[in-house]
């Protein structure tokens, strides 16, 4: 696969734009992260199915400029007091254990940027439930830090 066949794979856009989203592409860039975890209510609010094993999704930086091409593997459904130790170091930010992610994820889940889409804050307790995604890194498209200019994107399954 080249990054000039991406008009058809659906937009991964991870956490907000700016120097998180930028840190987790790195980490599967370099294969630290391998797992990403989404809220069920933004899929139930986007009106979007589940992905599916088998999905190829192109992971975009902050500039809208394709970073990476993943294929997930394994995606489920769990409370996310079922989050394990295991998942949550595969999730490749750094958290030391699952009470870790969880800190992560729920404050995230709670910003402005995910309030702001879904037009409230989110209620989370042990059995809101997330949708735990694993993946395999299939392309990556360095970029020149320098070079600015977004390319085009794939508009087809945009969160």
């Amino acid at each position: 696969m080249t990054f000039d066949d991406l008009a058809d794979l659906p937009v991964l856009e991870l956490a907000a734009p700016g120097a998180l989203r930028e840190e987790g592409i790195q980490a599967i860039r370099c294969g630290e992260k391998t797992a990403l975890t989404g809220l069920l209510e933004i899929y139930a609010h986007a009106g979007e199915p589940l992905p599916q094993p088998g999905t190829r999704l192109c992971v975009v930086d902050s500039a809208g400029r394709p970073a990476a091409v993943i294929e997930l593997t394994d995606v489920q459904k769990l409370r996310i007091c079922e989050v394990d130790d295991e998942y949550a170091h595969a999730e490749g930010r750094g958290y030391t254990n699952a009470s870790d992610w969880r800190r992560a994820h729920e404050e995230f889940f709670r910003s402005d940027y995910v309030a702001d889409y879904l037009g409230h804050v989110p209620s989370i307790g042990d059995d809101t439930i997330v949708v735990l995604q694993r993946f395999k890194l299939i392309a990556s498209n360095a970029h020149d830090p320098a070079d600015h200019g977004a390319a085009e994107r794939p508009t087809s399954g945009a969160r």
